[in-house]
């Protein structure tokens, strides 16, 4: 007799989940190629368009902790030494410059990302939305764009470190010690390399953020298209 109710109860239960999962099924079926598309290319305008307006703002990078560009490697070890002789001032200095720096690039990754956008195919974007992952299109732009991000930003980067003497307040912060000039690392050889990797970093990261933020809360559904398309994966 338990066994019966048991199996009964198996049977109720594994119909109820069949029911639940055809239903999210048939919900995702109703979904077009050309909705998903559409609600992904229009997750991605939000994201960049909000991205861009945090972190390009001025001090956009250095109000955010999450993206703050800090001192590279090589030069964070011997910060404390700097300071120490009565570099504080400059150290600091530099890591706004450095942080300016990258707020004036992140504004060039629109079209770029757009253009990115123009690359996805359906199957893509059906992979994108139902890959579970809640930075899966980010991932795709990055993979899709980053290198020409990267050569775009460097030369804004460059332009901007030469106008206010990036490499100038670099060389007269660590230049009358060589000491600390000889235990640097190698990504303090390359300020503007390293500023523009991190500002890559920076954008993909507030982006990713994004589209979190689309995929989890209704709230951050901002359009009719991404409201049916992420809606599907509640």
């Amino acid at each position: 007799m338990r066994r019966l109710r048991f199996l009964t109860f198996v049977a109720i239960f594994s119909i109820g989940f069949s029911g639940v999962m055809s239903a999210q099924t048939r919900r995702q079926a109703t979904l077009s190629d050309l909705d998903i598309s559409r609600g992904l290319k229009e997750a991605l305008s939000v994201g960049i368009r909000n991205a861009v307006a945090e972190l390009g703002r001025e001090n956009g990078f250095l109000d955010n902790p999450d993206v703050q560009i800090p001192l590279p490697n090589g030069l964070k070890r011997t910060e404390s030494t700097l300071r120490f002789l009565g570099q504080g001032k400059r150290v600091d200095e530099f890591v706004t410059a450095m942080n300016h720096a990258a707020e004036k690039a992140v504004p060039a990754a629109v079209d770029i990302f757009l253009d990115s956008a123009k690359q996805m195919t359906f199957n893509d974007a059906r992979n994108i939305l139902f890959s579970g992952e809640d930075d899966a299109a980010t991932k795709f732009f990055r993979r899709t764009s980053e290198d020409r991000l990267r050569s775009k930003f460097r030369p804004i980067v460059e332009d901007f470190t030469e106008q206010v003497g990036v490499t100038q307040k670099y060389k007269e912060m660590i230049g009358r010690y060589g000491f600390v000039g000889r235990v640097i690392g190698e990504d303090a050889s390359d300020l503007d390399g390293y500023v523009t990797e991190k500002a890559m970093d920076g954008l993909f990261f507030v982006i990713a953020d994004e589209e979190r933020k689309i995929r989890r809360d209704p709230v951050g559904r901002t359009t009719a298209i991404l409201r049916t398309v992420f809606g599907v994966l509640r």
